[in-house]
């Protein structure tokens, strides 16, 4: 099984935002905001990590059998991923009251770091396909 460049390098991107957006975040906690650790900020990392892959897998299956459906499922993950993101966070601060501000908080700032990532990702991506579109047109006229 062959893995495309494109998933390839999300992959390698997302794993490493990932560490290092963890440690960052854990290293925060524990130096400048000490005693604000709290047990669920290992899962913040973890889920937009899976998620991510998921996204790009759906990418993957979508680019290689319906491209041009591109737009309407990079829209529809961004809504699914919203829909969830705001259901794990109700669930998340029922059940565990006296961290959800500083939940909250942390997940949002993930949610926009993970967000700003996977615009520039799929833009970069979007405009490489162009260029290598018009080069194209240009050998062949």
């Amino acid at each position: 099984m062959s893995i495309s460049i494109t998933k390839r390098n999300f992959l390698y991107q997302i794993t490493l935002l990932s560490l290092i957006a963890g440690w960052l975040g854990a290293g925060i906690f524990h130096y400048a905001l000490p005693g604000h650790y709290f047990g669920g900020y290992p899962f913040i990392p973890v889920y937009f990590f899976l998620f991510g892959l998921f996204e790009i897998s759906m990418f993957d299956a979508c680019r290689k059998h319906t491209p041009q459906k591109m737009l309407l499922l990079y829209m529809a993950m961004k809504v699914m991923k919203m829909l969830l993101s705001v259901i794990l966070l109700v669930v998340y601060c029922l059940a565990v009251r006296e961290e959800a501000k500083l939940f909250l908080l942390t997940f949002i700032i993930y949610y926009i770091v993970y967000l700003i990532y996977e615009t520039w990702f799929f833009f970069t991506y979007e405009v490489t396909k162009k260029q290598k579109k018009e080069k194209k047109n240009e050998t062949n006229a």
